[in-house]
């Protein structure tokens, strides 16, 4: 028995050294494996991904292979070559570590897994005449959870709250009801619950994505998980296909793979968290630089007034109204500009060569992954974007009040100046009801209530570096708001 066990462990041994041992060969990309064996640098790109990641660019430049927890990663930054990594699927594919992460965080196996198929259902419903009856009902969702008063002398009061919990909650339970429903007689008290169980388990989403959570937090996510899984399935029963047409026709898609029930539970919250988890957030940071910025203010609320005026109340606008919103629309481009930070990551299925835009050829291997990080470049590159870490609310706008599209980089316009939906086959499905449902939200907030910081002098609070990478960017801290309706409603 001991003799096996020191064969194995000299097998091990002799693999780890091995792994520990690559060295880089001519036609690959610059090499940095960290001083720590195996390991490499996974502390310091969970620590912080962005400034770890520009460390990395400022010394070997715009692509090279970094080391992270006994993996390869290439990151890739250069915009003008992306098409080389989007366009690739047949050597490079972004579905496996997708179920990496499935497993990882929902506790969810999907063997037989269709991504394609799964994008035409989505296409169906968060498209044409369906999307335009999503934009509906979540307007009257909206409405009805901002603008419900318990009682006259209710509406007249100053209320206080965080601007990131504000906006979060009401987006969340919103947008909850719209694509998964509630209990019919009391639907305020079903989102409610299902965001508070929520908003602990999106806090520890980024520690389940690496392996990191301590004991203690790995029986808090075990413990949410079992409560919204329970949570979810009950808001299931009962419903009707036209009544849920999205759900449905996504349940449908699930037994059809052969998915058992327990797992079309577990891919409710995984439904959950992919349509709910970044609109919250982003809204947060728009109307945090509306709230700090006061000139950006004054021109959303201006191009707003100028729709308003056209309706005895801007509860009563049409959807149609809200399209043509230059100004809005560049603000939330800048916002997202600022604060979408997802990895585009491919997995290597065959020894593969990327060309470069600038002609240069690289040799990855297969076993490695590919990483774009759009943030970083062309996000926050002050070759395409002047005072990068800046919020400039006219940036993607032109003189003639029309939206800007002409970025460069290298002498060369951008196919991709900003990219928070993802580019190519990939792209969010869902990016029209979510950008719907920011403005939707933003326009009523404006529109209905007085809002105001606590401490005029407040500024935005940073940025929770763990987040990097996926989705949108949550704060460290809040910032502390007052609001209540406008005297007219």
């Amino acid at each position: 028995m001991i003799w096996t066990a020191l064969l194995l462990f000299h097998v091990a041994l002799i693999l780890f050294l091995i792994l520990s041992g690559r060295s880089r060969s001519k036609r690959e990309p610059p090499l940095d494996k960290g001083i720590i064996p195996w390991l490499g640098h996974a502390l310091d790109f969970g620590r912080d991904a962005s400034k770890f990641l520009a460390k990395m660019k400022m010394k070997h430049g715009d692509i090279f292979t970094v080391r992270v927890a006994g993996l390869y990663v290439t990151a890739l930054l250069d915009p003008n070559s992306y098409d080389a990594v989007l366009q690739d699927s047949v050597t490079l594919d972004f579905t496996r570590y997708a179920q990496v992460l499935m497993e990882r965080i929902f506790r969810l196996s999907l063997p037989s897994h269709n991504a394609s198929a799964e994008k035409a259902l989505m296409r169906r419903h968060f498209q044409g005449e369906s999307l335009t009856c999503l934009n509906s009902i979540m307007k009257g969702n909206l409405q009805s959870l901002l603008l419900r008063s318990e009682t006259p002398q209710d509406r007249e009061n100053w209320k206080q709250d965080g601007l990131f919990n504000f906006c979060y909650s009401l987006l969340f339970r919103a947008g909850y009801l719209t694509l998964f429903g509630a209990e019919k007689n009391n639907p305020n008290r079903d989102s409610s619950a299902i965001y508070e169980e929520f908003r602990k388990f999106d806090g520890l989403l980024t520690k389940m994505a690496r392996n990191t959570l301590s004991p203690e937090e790995k029986r808090t996510t075990s413990s949410v998980r079992q409560q919204l899984w329970s949570l979810l399935s009950l808001g299931l029963h009962g419903k009707k296909a036209e009544d849920m047409s999205w759900l449905q026709s996504y349940l449908q898609h699930l037994q059809e793979q052969g998915v058992d029930e327990e797992m079309q539970r577990r891919a409710m919250l995984l439904q959950v968290w992919a349509t709910q988890g970044n609109v919250g957030p982003a809204a947060f940071w728009l109307l945090g630089f509306l709230l700090t910025n006061p000139d950006a203010m004054n021109a959303v609320k201006m191009e707003f007034n100028s729709l308003s005026w056209q309706v005895d109340s801007p509860q009563h606008l049409p959807l149609d109204k809200l399209q043509n919103t230059p100004v809005f629309d560049s603000v939330l481009n800048e916002t997202l500009r600022l604060t979408a930070a997802p990895f585009i990551t491919r997995e290597v299925l065959h020894n593969t060569t990327l060309r470069m835009a600038d002609g240069q050829e690289y040799d990855i291997r297969r076993g490695d992954r590919v990483c774009l990080f759009p943030y970083l470049s062309p996000q926050m590159d002050p070759e395409i974007h002047k005072e990068p870490e800046k919020f400039k609310y006219d940036r993607f706008l032109n003189m003639d009040g029309s939206e800007k599209r002409d970025f460069y980089k290298g002498g060369k316009r951008l196919k991709y100046y900003t990219m928070p939906w993802g580019a190519g086959k990939n792209v969010c499905v869902g990016r029209h009801f979510a950008i719907s449902s920011i403005k939707q939200f933003v326009f009523t907030v404006l529109t209905c209530l007085d809002l105001e910081l606590c401490d005029p002098d407040s500024s935005m609070p940073k940025v929770n570096a763990s987040r990097y990478g996926f989705g949108v960017l949550q704060p460290m801290g809040d910032l502390q708001m007052r609001y209540k309706l406008k005297g007219t409603f």
